[in-house]
């Protein structure tokens, strides 16, 4: 299979990385062209120039792009993947509402397959391709892409239907950023209380709400700008507004997921917003003077 892959940030470039490695043929498209070209010098792959040239010499086309906004441009712009002769699967791996994954289902070309295939997992689990893959699809539609996920991922959960992948993305990711701003209010009270942050930690770590996420983030928490950035506070943000609007549309309280975005979006307000999520600790504490 020849493989298209766009999104060449945190996550896209550890992910395109280990396509390459288990032998795709593999062209690369970043809105960033230099991103691409420097990729390709390291991988040894092939760079399009546009979205449309992507599709027209791939099979399937794999994007990890940020937001509703940019995938729009890139699978529907002038030059997207749809103006082409678009390829059997696109494959939509970023965090999206299930409005626009709908919109994309009702756009792509006769012969195209739109799946949705969020990943749960950060930069280092991209990197050893350890990411959990939620496709919305059935496993049997799903099976000409399982080798692709398989290179990327650790675990593929098929959920049955277009639209089901980016949903279970939103609910992970309300789990996520909630226990972030609960972590950090729960370390802003050890900090007051005079409790050394390391021992503090070592606690949580240790104790009945203990999750791999705490551990793997623990350098971040401690000291979040010692350490590279793994998920912004702006992206935060974005995620749970477009899941307080699904839960709307829902008809599902949310009070929360809702105060979780409060804060996020103060944070955001006060300079926060490229900083990584881990940085509503210092956000907490700066809020209990």
């Amino acid at each position: 299979m020849r493989i298209g892959f766009a999104g060449l940030g945190r996550m896209g470039v550890p992910m395109a990385r280990n396509l390459a490695r288990a032998g795709f043929d593999l062209t690369v498209w970043n809105r960033t062209t230099s991103k691409a070209l420097a990729f390709a010098d390291e991988i040894g792959c092939a760079v399009a120039e546009t979205p449309r040239d992507l599709a027209e010499t791939c099979d399937v086309v794999i994007s990890m792009l940020a937001d509703d906004t940019s995938s729009e441009a890139f699978h529907l712009g002038d030059k997207g993947v749809f103006a082409s002769t678009a390829p059997s699967f696109v494959v939509v791996m970023g965090t999206m509402s299930p409005e626009h994954i709908a919109a994309l289902v009702a756009a792509a070309p006769d012969g195209t397959t739109v799946i949705d295939a969020p990943v749960s997992g950060a930069t280092q689990a991209a990197s050893d391709a350890q990411l959990l893959i939620m496709a919305g699809c059935t496993e049997q539609d799903g099976a000409t892409l399982a080798p692709l996920f398989e290179a990327m991922g650790k675990r593929t959960v098929y959920l049955g239907r277009p639209g089901a992948g980016a949903i279970m993305k939103l609910a992970v990711n309300a789990l996520i950023h909630g226990m972030n701003q609960t972590v950090s209010e729960a370390l802003s009270l050890t900090d007051k209380a005079g409790i050394a942050p390391d021992l503090a930690f070592d606690v949580i770590e240790a104790s009945a709400a203990a999750a791999p996420m705490l551990s793997y983030r623990r350098p971040l928490y401690l000291d979040d700008r010692a350490h590279d950035v793994t998920f912004t506070v702006s992206l935060a943000r974005k995620d749970m507004e477009i899941t307080a609007a699904l839960a709307h549309d829902l008809g599902v309280s949310f009070p929360q997921g809702r105060e979780t975005l409060a804060r996020l979006k103060d944070a955001e307000a006060q300079g926060y917003g490229d900083r990584d999520m881990a940085a509503m600790r210092d956000y907490m504490r700066k809020e209990s003077p």
